[in-house]
């Protein structure tokens, strides 16, 4: 009992305590705010209401009048770079660099910033300088991702290959979907200059990093054509099948074109008439739909062109169906129906397009890595159109 008595006397001194812990902390918040500069509540609000410009005249303004002020430096530095001012960022940057007192944190950050600069203003050089010195501390993930992205803009496939590895080891999550295609990029390069060797070594070790890279199996394909092994160029191309149904869309043209070399065309078509049975596609009845004109009939070729409508109906589809039916159509009705074809196809190749499932970028043609966002493999093997029927 007597201790309870004791609890009960002791709440009101805690409760007393936590008041004047309270009214203290309130009074030196005062304090400090009101030792801050008006302009930078003025910069503040600015920047909360995505005015920059202003943000930037004001954070100057407090600037010139208390030099020392390193945090407003750095958001300064950072909306100049961000407004696309990069003369201006560097500038502040090394300025912040050059003071003697900088603490080894602030110096730090400086120069990570001052790597970000010279990265948004193309200067890679002196960004691949300024990141490589940062590899090693607080700042190592985020300069070897910085790396990475350099070695890439350059080109330098190697060194990309090596940052990526570097990134892995580091815990920045897995990167051989990357490796893969550089190793890619580099036997495509080969294969240029008519090295099919080292070409295949290449190849080798993307498939090795990543037993599902398509890109892979396509060039490896291309590298048993160019050295006249049309059997084992056609095995290559196949095998994109086990990987990636939807893309075997990609190696359409050259099944047809390899079996066509050997004499096999029949053979040929009848393997991408499965394939479309499995994976509707519209550049890959493109494909089958020549063959089967060429093979077969022309009413074959419209039955089949009619029959993948009715099982995807898309504009592109009715594209290749008003083709089909313009070849069998009576006399009489061909200009009426050319019309009609001519409209459709207008609007059908607007819908011709591959959309990156990142940034949304549209392309005519199909991208390993997106012109928009850099990314690898973000491009689905069928059109926009097709992909939103499908969904």
């Amino acid at each position: 009992m007597e201790f309870d008595i004791w609890w009960l006397l002791g709440i009101p001194l805690f409760f007393s305590l936590g008041w004047i812990a309270a009214r203290v902390d309130i009074r030196q918040l005062i304090s400090e705010s009101r030792s801050l500069p008006r302009g930078y509540f003025k910069g503040l609000n600015f920047l909360l209401n995505d005015q920059h410009d202003k943000a930037i005249d004001a954070f100057i303004e407090i600037v010139k009048l208390d030099p020392e002020t390193v945090e407003l430096h750095f958001a300064l530095g950072n909306l100049f770079r961000r407004r696309g001012e990069t003369e201006r960022a560097i500038r502040v940057h090394q300025n912040l660099l050059s003071r003697p007192d900088l603490p080894l944190d602030q110096q730090t950050q400086a120069m990570f910033e001052l790597g970000q600069d010279y990265l948004k203003a193309g200067l890679l050089d002196r960004a691949e300088e300024t990141f490589n010195q940062l590899v090693a501390g607080q700042y190592a993930i985020q300069a070897r991702r910085a790396l990475l992205e350099i070695y890439q803009r350059e080109k330098e496939w190697a060194r990309a290959i090596e940052a990526a590895y570097a990134l892995q080891e580091s815990g920045a999550g897995g990167r051989q979907k990357e490796i893969a295609q550089f190793y890619c990029e580099m036997a495509q390069d080969e294969l240029v200059h008519t090295h099919p060797d080292a070409a295949l070594a290449m190849l080798e070790k993307a498939l090795a990093a990543d037993r599902h890279n398509v890109r892979a199996a396509i060039l490896m394909g291309d590298v048993h054509l160019a050295n006249g092994e049309v059997e084992k160029a056609l095995l290559a191309w196949r095998r994109v099948e086990q990987q990636s149904v939807p893309h075997v869309a990609l190696v359409a043209q050259r099944l047809m074109d390899g079996y066509r070399k050997l004499d096999r065309p029949q053979e040929g078509l009848n393997l991408l008439k499965g394939y479309l049975a499995e994976a509707s596609s519209i550049d890959l009845l493109e494909v089958v739909f020549k063959a089967t004109l060429e093979l077969d009939t022309v009413d074959a070729a419209n039955q089949l062109v009619s029959d993948e409508l009715r099982r995807t109906p898309t504009l592109l589809g009715l594209d290749k169906l008003l083709d089909a039916r313009l070849m069998v159509a009576p006399p009489e009705v061909r200009p009426e129906l050319s019309l009609v074809k001519n409209l459709v196809h207008g609007y059908a190749q607007k819908l011709a397009r591959y959309q990156c499932s990142h940034c949304g970028f549209k392309a005519r043609q199909f991208y390993w890595q997106c012109p928009g966002c850099s990314r690898w493999e973000t491009y689905p093997p069928r059109r926009t159109e097709e992909l939103n029927v499908m969904n």
